[in-house]
C-alpha cells in the first residue's frame, strides 16, 4: 500500500515554491540597490537646479 499524502500539505508547499520562484524572478527585475536610488535622486535633483537656473525673470 502506498504513502498516505496530505493533499492540503502538498498543495501549499506547491504554491509557496511557485510564489518564491515569481519573488526571486521580480527582485531580479525590479530590485534597485540603495546607491542606485541615491544615485537617481542627485541626477533629477541636478536637473531640477539646471532647469531652475535657465528660467527668465518674472516668471514663476
Amino acid at each position: 500500500m502506498g504513502d498516505v499524502v496530505n493533499l492540503n500539505r502538498f498543495r501549499k508547499t506547491r504554491d509557496k515554491a511557485e510564489r518564491t520562484k515569481e519573488a526571486e524572478a521580480n527582485r531580479a527585475r525590479f530590485g534597485r540597490t540603495k546607491a542606485e536610488k541615491e544615485r537617481d535622486r542627485k541626477e533629477a535633483e541636478r536637473r531640477t537646479q539646471t532647469l531652475d537656473g535657465h528660467k527668465l525673470d518674472g516668471e514663476e
